[in-house]
């Protein structure tokens, strides 16, 4: 069988197998686990799963203060839904909770909702470990931006894959390069059949893609027939969007094919400590995720998920969108303050783009090849603790570019590390220049 559709345009994707990686194909539902479901139909009794008595767990309660002085109590079947087994999918009320959420924000435009699914996870880092091992064999050519997520890298590189850069520039990931790229494969090799991508405050660069890009990108991908791999963790912290302002069109919103897997995740506005993120995406292929959490994790947090749903339930549609404003104005304001302090200390000794979306700005050393050196030894010995740009290269090529985050430290800190990152680079400037 054939790894891969013809690419003669456009075509709802109709079998995945091809897509799918060996191991993947390997895996078959556990027999104990997919009694589940069953569990929840009416009038059924359970002779079969061996799930604890709920009534010998010593916890009877859980009392959550938020910080506007609110008191949500999770007592009786919610508490005993957090403290019990549950579908490897999700607790079965967060998982709807989550499809009518995607269906406001996104609109997925598949023929059914039966179509498509979602996944809970441990966080959308465990998505994409799970997706990454489900779509890639040893020696695949998987098609990266450059940089991208250093995590990310860290889950792919011991699958053994070979690993593509696609260019970037301060408005992500260049629609040019990655044609480029395709329409001039080498017949001799196996073209690549999936893309990984940030689109929202790109983890290293902070890049956001247009729109107009997107809609590129996506194009490239049904007439090369790729796989989407979109990770978008920081799509709720778009720091120019006003709260009536429309929202960035998503490449699951624009997916007619059935081609794109995205990821989500609370860690940035609500909690990293949940571990709480979700897959959404064709059904065939969330369930592959699905069957990996059965043989792994077995689900995420029950409490994790119960308490999360009772907050999102709690807040209303109104009330998520006021916090997520909330989040978006305070990291705004951390963002500018940054970009500020920035242009006092570094102007004439980096370049960079203040970012519209997420929690990081990526600065060009100027006059400085490599930054590896600088950030891991002399940095850490002045104690300002900074990531090298070669963390991101797909392939540990030389970077000069080094990754600063704004999201926790105080202001006075800010300008003290920027005016340390600042003598570090008169002193790289100095040495290159004796």
């Amino acid at each position: 069988m054939q790894r891969a559709l013809a690419s003669s345009g456009a075509s709802r994707i109709t079998d995945y197998e091809p897509f799918l990686s060996v191991t993947s194909k390997r895996r078959q539902p556990s027999p104990i686990r997919s009694l589940q479901p069953l569990l929840e139909l009416p009038g059924m009794i359970s002779l079969g799963g061996g799930m604890p008595n709920t009534s010998f767990f010593p916890i009877k309660g859980v009392d959550v203060h938020l910080t506007d002085g609110t008191t949500l109590p999770i007592q009786g079947v919610d508490m005993n839904a957090a403290l019990q087994y549950s579908s490897s999918y999700g607790v079965t009320e967060f998982v709807e909770w989550l499809k009518d959420y995607q269906t406001r924000e996104h609109h997925p435009p598949y023929a059914s909702r039966k179509d498509w699914h979602v996944c809970v996870t441990n966080g959308s880092s465990d998505a994409n470990a799970k997706a990454f091992e489900m779509l890639i064999d040893p020696d695949d050519y998987v098609l990266v931006e450059n940089p991208t997520y250093s995590g990310s890298l860290a889950g792919l590189r011991p699958l053994g894959c070979r690993l593509v850069g696609v260019e970037t520039d301060h408005s992500g990931l260049s629609p040019t390069h990655l044609r480029s790229l395709l329409d001039s494969w080498p017949v001799d090799r196996p073209k690549p059949k999936v893309l990984y991508v940030i689109p929202t405050g790109q983890n290293p660069s902070g890049a956001t893609l247009p729109e107009e890009r997107r809609r590129e990108i996506y194009g490239i991908a049904q007439q090369h027939n790729l796989i989407i791999l979109e990770d978008d963790p920081y799509f709720h912290l778009q720091l120019d969007k006003q709260q009536d302002d429309e929202p960035l069109k998503s490449f699951l919103s624009m997916d007619v094919d059935g081609r794109v897997v995205r990821f989500d995740s609370f860690s940035k506005i609500i909690s990293s400590g949940f571990r709480i993120g979700w897959a959404t995406g064709p059904a065939p292929l969330i369930e592959r995720i699905q069957l990996h959490q059965q043989a792994s994790t077995l689900h995420v947090s029950g409490l994790s998920q119960v308490v999360l749903l009772t907050l999102l339930k709690n807040w209303g549609e109104e009330g998520f969108k006021r916090h997520i404003a909330m989040v978006q104005e305070g990291y705004r304001q951390r963002r500018d303050l940054f970009c500020k302090l920035a242009e006092k200390h570094l102007t004439g000794l980096a370049e960079w783009h203040p970012p519209s979306a997420g929690m990081f700005v990526w600065f060009k050393a100027l006059g400085v090849r490599s930054t590896e050196k600088m950030i891991k030894e002399r940095a850490l010995a002045q104690k300002v603790l900074l990531v090298p740009g070669v963390a991101f290269t797909p392939n540990g090529e030389e970077s000069s570019f080094v990754r600063a985050s704004f999201s926790t430290a105080s202001p006075d800190d800010m300008d003290e590390a920027l005016r340390r990152f600042a003598a570090l680079l008169h002193e790289e400037r100095n040495a290159h220049h004796q």
